[in-house]
Parts: structure tokens; C-alpha cells; sequence
């Protein structure tokens, strides 16, 4: 059976989920434009860019290791729920030292940004594991997956346009505050939802050594997730941080404010939005690795095509067809994953995707920060275009080569039963 675009919505668990995490990644991604937007305006750094992003997603990659653990250890729905209620605590924070510290706040934000991206070490496993406890017929996870991403880019396209209007009209402290208001539906949601009682483990099955042995021995044995998880990293570290440099375009290119930095973020998130939807109305079957390396080569050329584009309305155009294409990296990398994994080995096979994804990223935009200094903005996201068509073009030989590979083995294992009816 063909599963339809909204299939996963007949589980009421998802509903509450997809209805709270919208309105929570909206107040999010307001926070993510207002925090580039003030630490750009105060140090005019692009290296300072790079620092805030790695200071969010770095720790983010080291704890999540253990946060993998955590999330398969214990009730996954309870771990959600605490990582939603710190985070709350620190938007209240971050709320109140952009108040009090005004322009002396860069490093309270960078610090802050820390917190948080402790907070998601645990929160990230726990909640890309939970979501398969919330769907109801297992057969609808690739699109629960989708849909999920959809929302995550639709509040791409909605949180930085917001986020550039309230910075204009209303300032920074507005754009933190709301974030902070944003967590209390996700919480709500979480609290309404009726999931079976959790089973817990036996103590004595847990030795940290061995979990982390039995997760990477899994990652090794299986093609299809230790390839995906490779892709990932190298896209992670050398061109998913071009939007490390997206308030350089809106400033110094293309001669905005804080506005600019929001349309351009925003056409980014509809354009991932755009690519999430059509993920999210494959058909059951569909070849996900091929499509993987098709968009891959979409999202280099909307990149290359960006690059040096001055013509403002052109720009948006080539950045948002770029987004499209790069929707495939996050989540049909996600989905390959979760659909070759165990359901006791899934939070910390997934901590392990999220380790190296969110890792390379922070790590990738120190990196790209430095580079723009000295060969330019432009030359470093025209650069990071092509390296992407490079890995797709890589990615297509390599499927190609164990597409060969499983149809010799295929032909070898057919061969004994061809000998036996010939006898």
C-alpha cells in the first residue's frame, strides 16, 4: 500500500507531538537568526559566527553519546520531557542577560548557547528515538520522518522571517523572550500524550563500555548505516556550514539589516520545507540512497549558483532551490538509519549519527568562518558547492558499486539451487 503525505497523523501520540514541536521550533529557529544577528552586529567577526555555532552544537556532539545511553536505558518520553523543561529554563535565561547585559552580551550568549547544546545531547536521541514509539503502524516511519523534518524547515521559513521583523520593530529581547514562551505548548503536548507503561531494563545488562561496543560493532556490520553516516559527516563539515554566513550576505553583500537576515533564512527554510514534503510523499519502496545522491548534486548547484549572485530576488531563488536539495542530507540520512537499526540499539546508533553530525557541523563552521577571511564569503560558498557535487558524485559510484556487489552475490547464491534442479 502506498502510504499518502499524512498518513502518520492517524496516531494521536504524533499529532500532539508534531502540533507542540511546531510551535516550540518556531520560537527556536527566532532565537537562532536573533543570537547571528547580535553577535554579528556587536563583533562584525565572521570567526565570532563560527565560535556561537560550534559553542551550541559541539557540545551538543560530545554529550550525545551519553544522551544515546540515557535514551535507551530509560523511558525515552520522560528524557523528552526533562530536556523540554531545561530548555525552557535556559530561553529564560539567555531572555535575561540579553536584558541586563545589552551590548556586552557576547559571551554571556556563546555560554548560554553552551548550555543548551548540553540540554540536546540528551534531548535530540531521546526525541528522533521516541518517534517511532509514537506511530502506531511502523510502516508509516519514513513518513512520520518526513513530516517531522517538514516541521522542523517550515518553522525554518516562519521562525527567521519572524525573528528579522521583531529585531526591527521590537528588538532582541522580544525574539528571546518568545522563544522562552514557545517551550510551554511542547510541554503541554508532551503531558497529553498515552504511551504504553515503559519496561525498564535490568541493571545488570548495563556496562557503558559494552553498549558502546555493541552500537558501533552494529554501525560496522550494517553497510547502509555506517555509509550514511559517513556522507553525513563529510557534508556536515564542509558544506551544511554555509549558513554559518548567511548574516555576512544580508549585511555586507547585499547591504540589509536584520530583515534581510530573516528573509534569507526563512526562503532557506521553505525551500528545506519544499524538500520535506516531497520526501514525505515517496512512495513506499522508493530507492532513498538514489534520491539522497540526486538532491545532494541539487543542493551543490543551488549553492554554486548562490555564490555570487548580487540580484537579491535571484539569490533567494538559487538558496532556496538549494534547500530543497539539502533536506535530503538530514533526512533521508535519519530515515536510512532508523530503518536499518534495532529497537534496542536505536538511541545510541542515533547518538552516533547525531555525534557526528552535529560535531562536524560546529567544527565545519569554525573551519568555513576561517576560510571566508581570507579568499571571501563568496569564494568559500562557491567552493562548498562543489566539494557537495564531489561527495554526491562519490556517493553515486559507491551505491553503484554495492548494487554490482549484491547482484553477484545474489548470482552465486542462486547457483547451487540451479545445479540441483539440473540434477
Amino acid at each position: 500500500m502506498n502510504i499518502t503525505t499524512f498518513d502518520s497523523f492517524r496516531s494521536r501520540n504524533f499529532r500532539l507531538f508534531f502540533m507542540g514541536q511546531s510551535l516550540s521550533l518556531i520560537g527556536t529557529w527566532m532565537q537562532k537568526t536573533a543570537v547571528s544577528w547580535v553577535i554579528y552586529s556587536i563583533t562584525q567577526s565572521k570567526f565570532m559566527l563560527g565560535v556561537s555555532v560550534f559553542a551550541t552544537l559541539f557540545p551538543a556532539s560530545v554529550f550525545s553519546l551519553f544522551g544515546g545511553i540515557v535514551a535507551d536505558r530509560y523511558d525515552r518520553y520522560k528524557v523528552l520531557l526533562t530536556t523540554q523543561i531545561f530548555s525552557l529554563i535556559q530561553a529564560v535565561l539567555l531572555t535575561a542577560a540579553v536584558v541586563f547585559f545589552k551590548q556586552y552580551v557576547v559571551w554571556e550568549i556563546i555560554i548560554l548557547s553552551a548550555v543548551l547544546g548540553i540540554i540536546n545531547g540528551f534531548d535530540v536521541p531521546a526525541r528522533q528515538s521516541l518517534v517511532h514509539e509514537l506511530v502506531d503502524d511502523k510502516s508509516n516511519l519514513p513518513n512520520a520522518l518526513a513530516l517531522n523534518s517538514s516541521m522542523v524547515n517550515l518553522s525554518k521559513f516562519i521562525g527567521p522571517a519572524l525573528a528579522g521583523f521583531i529585531l526591527e520593530k521590537f528588538g532582541n529581547q522580544v525574539c528571546f523572550g518568545l522563544n522562552a514562551v514557545s517551550f510551554i505548548p511542547v510541554i503541554i503536548s508532551l503531558l497529553l500524550m498515552k504511551l504504553p507503561k515503559y519496561q525498564p531494563k535490568s541493571k545488570t545488562d548495563r556496562n557503558i563500555r559494552r553498549e558502546f561496543r555493541e552500537a558501533f560493532a552494529f554501525i560496522k556490520a550494517t553497510p547502509a548505516i555506517s555509509s550514511t553516516i559517513i556522507f553525513a559527516g563529510i557534508m556536515s563539515l564542509l558544506v551544511l556550514p554555509y549558513s554559518t554566513l548567511t548574516p555576512v550576505y544580508a549585511k555586507d553583500i547585499f547591504n540589509g539589516n536584520a530583515t534581510t537576515l530573516g528573509v534569507i533564512d526563512g526562503f532557506i527554510g521553505l525551500g528545506a520545507f519544499v524538500g520535506a514534503i516531497f520526501l514525505a510523499s515517496l512512495k513506499a519502496g522508493t530507492n532513498l540512497s538514489k534520491v539522497l545522491a540526486i538532491n545532494t548534486m541539487v543542493f551543490g548547484t543551488g549553492l554554486i549558483l548562490f555564490s555570487y549572485t548580487t540580484l537579491y530576488p535571484l539569490a533567494l531563488m538559487f538558496v532556496t532551490f538549494g534547500a530543497f536539495g539539502m533536506m535530503s542530507v538530514v533526512t533521508i540520512s535519519n530515515t536510512m538509519i532508523q530503518l536499518n537499526v534495532t529497537h534496542e540499539l536505536r538511541g545510541r546508533v542515533l547518538s552516533i549519527f547525531v555525534m557526528v553530525f552535529a560535531g562536524a557541523v560546529p567544527i565545519g563552521s569554525l573551519l568555513i568562518g576561517s576560510v571566508s577571511h581570507y579568499i571571501g564569503v563568496q569564494a568559500t560558498v562557491l567552493a562548498e558547492g562543489i566539494i557537495a557535487l564531489l561527495v554526491a558524485t562519490m556517493y553515486a559510484r559507491y551505491l553503484k558499486k554495492q548494487t554490482l556487489h549484491q547482484q553477484e552475490k545474489a548470482a552465486l547464491d542462486k547457483q547451487p539451487e540451479e545445479v540441483l534442479i539440473q540434477a
